[in-house]
Protein backbone atom coordinates (compact mmCIF):
# COMPACT_ATOMS: atom_id res chain seq x y z
CA UNK A 1 0.00 0.00 0.00
CA UNK A 2 1.32 3.42 -0.98
CA UNK A 3 -0.28 6.18 1.07
CA UNK A 4 0.05 9.90 1.46
CA UNK A 5 -1.11 11.41 4.77
CA UNK A 6 -1.93 15.10 4.69
CA UNK A 7 -3.37 17.56 7.13
CA UNK A 8 -2.62 20.91 8.69
CA UNK A 9 -0.13 21.33 11.53
CA UNK A 10 -1.65 19.88 14.69
CA UNK A 11 -4.08 17.55 12.89
CA UNK A 12 -2.43 14.43 14.31
CA UNK A 13 -0.52 13.21 11.28
CA UNK A 14 2.46 11.99 13.27
CA UNK A 15 0.33 9.98 15.65
CA UNK A 16 -1.80 8.47 12.91
CA UNK A 17 1.11 7.77 10.53
CA UNK A 18 2.86 5.62 13.13
CA UNK A 19 -0.30 3.58 13.74
CA UNK A 20 -1.13 3.26 10.03
CA UNK A 21 2.39 2.18 9.12
CA UNK A 22 2.43 -0.47 11.84
CA UNK A 23 -1.03 -1.74 10.90
CA UNK A 24 -0.15 -2.05 7.19
CA UNK A 25 3.48 -3.16 7.73
CA UNK A 26 4.90 -0.29 5.69
CA UNK A 27 7.48 2.33 6.62
CA UNK A 28 6.25 5.76 7.69
CA UNK A 29 8.38 8.32 5.90
CA UNK A 30 8.46 11.90 7.14
CA UNK A 31 10.65 14.43 5.37
CA UNK A 32 12.01 15.69 8.69
CA UNK A 33 13.22 12.17 9.48
CA UNK A 34 14.81 11.89 6.03
CA UNK A 35 16.65 15.18 6.54
CA UNK A 36 17.93 14.15 9.96
CA UNK A 37 19.10 10.73 8.69
CA UNK A 38 20.92 12.22 5.70
CA UNK A 39 22.57 14.88 7.89
CA UNK A 40 23.57 12.29 10.49
CA UNK A 41 25.07 10.04 7.80
CA UNK A 42 26.86 13.10 6.37
CA UNK A 43 25.77 12.23 2.83
CA UNK A 44 26.32 14.86 0.11
CA UNK A 45 22.56 15.57 0.11
CA UNK A 46 22.57 15.78 3.90
CA UNK A 47 25.45 18.25 3.94
CA UNK A 48 23.69 20.38 1.31
CA UNK A 49 20.45 20.35 3.32
CA UNK A 50 22.33 21.13 6.53
CA UNK A 51 23.68 24.34 5.00
CA UNK A 52 20.16 25.57 4.27
CA UNK A 53 18.82 24.50 7.66
CA UNK A 54 21.73 26.18 9.49
CA UNK A 55 20.78 29.45 7.79
CA UNK A 56 17.11 28.97 8.73
CA UNK A 57 16.09 28.57 5.10
CA UNK A 58 13.80 26.02 3.47
CA UNK A 59 15.60 23.15 1.81
CA UNK A 60 14.99 23.61 -1.95
CA UNK A 61 12.67 21.22 -3.78
CA UNK A 62 15.47 19.65 -5.81
CA UNK A 63 17.30 18.59 -2.63
CA UNK A 64 14.10 17.43 -0.90
CA UNK A 65 13.00 15.51 -4.00
CA UNK A 66 16.39 13.82 -4.28
CA UNK A 67 16.29 12.78 -0.62
CA UNK A 68 12.79 11.34 -0.98
CA UNK A 69 13.85 9.46 -4.12
CA UNK A 70 16.78 7.91 -2.24
CA UNK A 71 14.48 6.90 0.63
CA UNK A 72 11.78 5.42 -1.61
CA UNK A 73 14.44 3.34 -3.41
CA UNK A 74 15.29 1.47 -0.19
CA UNK A 75 14.16 -2.17 0.00
CA UNK A 76 11.65 -1.60 2.81
CA UNK A 77 9.57 0.55 0.43
CA UNK A 78 9.21 -2.17 -2.21
CA UNK A 79 5.76 -3.20 -0.99
CA UNK A 80 4.56 0.21 0.08
CA UNK A 81 5.08 3.25 2.26
CA UNK A 82 3.29 6.08 4.00
CA UNK A 83 4.47 9.60 3.19
CA UNK A 84 3.96 12.32 5.79
CA UNK A 85 5.04 15.86 4.91
CA UNK A 86 5.79 15.21 1.25
CA UNK A 87 4.71 16.39 -1.22
CA UNK A 88 3.84 19.86 0.04
CA UNK A 89 3.56 21.59 -3.34
CA UNK A 90 2.22 20.73 -6.79
CA UNK A 91 5.80 20.74 -8.08
CA UNK A 92 6.77 18.12 -5.50
CA UNK A 93 3.68 16.07 -6.41
CA UNK A 94 4.76 16.07 -10.04
CA UNK A 95 8.21 14.86 -8.97
CA UNK A 96 6.65 12.14 -6.79
CA UNK A 97 4.60 10.99 -9.79
CA UNK A 98 7.84 10.69 -11.79
CA UNK A 99 9.52 8.69 -9.00
CA UNK A 100 6.59 6.31 -8.81
CA UNK A 101 6.42 5.95 -12.59
CA UNK A 102 10.04 4.75 -12.63
CA UNK A 103 9.01 2.06 -10.12
CA UNK A 104 5.85 1.35 -12.15
CA UNK A 105 3.76 2.27 -9.11
CA UNK A 106 1.07 4.76 -8.11
CA UNK A 107 -0.41 6.06 -4.88
CA UNK A 108 -3.27 3.96 -3.56
CA UNK A 109 -4.88 6.66 -1.43
CA UNK A 110 -4.42 10.14 0.00
CA UNK A 111 -5.77 10.55 3.53
CA UNK A 112 -6.48 14.16 4.48
CA UNK A 113 -7.10 14.84 8.18
CA UNK A 114 -9.48 17.77 8.64
CA UNK A 115 -9.83 19.70 11.88
CA UNK A 116 -11.55 23.01 12.65
CA UNK A 117 -8.94 25.80 12.49
CA UNK A 118 -9.76 27.07 16.00
CA UNK A 119 -9.25 23.56 17.37
CA UNK A 120 -5.89 23.41 15.59
CA UNK A 121 -4.81 26.74 17.08
CA UNK A 122 -5.68 25.43 20.54
CA UNK A 123 -3.83 22.15 19.96
CA UNK A 124 -0.71 23.85 18.64
CA UNK A 125 -0.66 26.41 21.44
CA UNK A 126 -0.99 23.62 24.06
CA UNK A 127 1.79 21.66 22.33
CA UNK A 128 4.00 24.75 22.25
CA UNK A 129 3.45 25.27 25.99
CA UNK A 130 4.19 21.61 26.79
CA UNK A 131 7.34 21.66 24.65
CA UNK A 132 8.44 25.09 25.85
CA UNK A 133 8.28 26.60 22.39
CA UNK A 134 7.76 30.27 23.23
CA UNK A 135 8.19 31.27 19.56
CA UNK A 136 4.95 29.47 18.59
CA UNK A 137 2.71 32.41 19.34
CA UNK A 138 -0.90 32.43 18.21
CA UNK A 139 0.06 34.68 15.27
CA UNK A 140 2.81 32.25 14.20
CA UNK A 141 0.47 29.28 14.54
CA UNK A 142 -2.21 31.00 12.45
CA UNK A 143 0.37 31.85 9.78
CA UNK A 144 1.51 28.21 9.64
CA UNK A 145 -2.11 27.20 9.06
CA UNK A 146 -2.47 29.81 6.29
CA UNK A 147 0.68 28.56 4.56
CA UNK A 148 -0.58 24.99 4.77
CA UNK A 149 -3.92 26.02 3.24
CA UNK A 150 -2.20 27.95 0.44
CA UNK A 151 0.19 25.15 -0.46
CA UNK A 152 -2.03 22.15 0.17
CA UNK A 153 -5.40 23.07 -1.32
CA UNK A 154 -4.05 22.50 -4.84
CA UNK A 155 -2.74 19.05 -3.81
CA UNK A 156 -6.12 18.03 -2.41
CA UNK A 157 -7.68 19.11 -5.72
CA UNK A 158 -4.98 17.33 -7.76
CA UNK A 159 -5.34 14.02 -5.92
CA UNK A 160 -9.10 14.45 -5.60
CA UNK A 161 -9.39 14.61 -9.38
CA UNK A 162 -7.68 11.20 -9.45
CA UNK A 163 -10.21 9.78 -6.99
CA UNK A 164 -7.55 9.20 -4.33
CA UNK A 165 -8.58 11.61 -1.56
CA UNK A 166 -10.33 10.42 1.57
CA UNK A 167 -11.08 13.28 3.97
CA UNK A 168 -11.18 12.15 7.58
CA UNK A 169 -12.49 14.07 10.58
CA UNK A 170 -9.38 14.51 12.72
CA UNK A 171 -11.23 15.21 15.96
CA UNK A 172 -11.84 12.65 18.67
CA UNK A 173 -9.64 10.04 20.28
CA UNK A 174 -6.65 8.53 18.51
CA UNK A 175 -8.57 5.25 18.24
CA UNK A 176 -11.68 6.92 16.79
CA UNK A 177 -9.66 8.71 14.13
CA UNK A 178 -7.71 5.54 13.30
CA UNK A 179 -10.99 3.63 12.90
CA UNK A 180 -12.28 6.30 10.47
CA UNK A 181 -9.07 6.06 8.45
CA UNK A 182 -9.22 2.26 8.34
CA UNK A 183 -12.84 2.34 7.19
CA UNK A 184 -12.11 4.89 4.45
CA UNK A 185 -9.10 2.90 3.22
CA UNK A 186 -11.09 -0.34 3.19
CA UNK A 187 -13.74 1.35 1.03
CA UNK A 188 -11.14 2.93 -1.26
CA UNK A 189 -9.19 -0.27 -1.79
CA UNK A 190 -12.18 -2.62 -2.01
Amino acid sequence: MRLLLMGPPGAGKGTQSAALAAHHHIPAIATGDIFRAQVKERTPLGLTAQGYMDRGEYVPDEVTNAMVAVRLAKPDCTHGFLLDGYPRTVEQAVELDAMLAVAEATLDAVVVLTVDPEELVGRLRRRAELEGRADDTEAVVRRRLEVYAEQTAPLVELYGARGLVREIDGTGTVAEIAARIDEALAQRLA
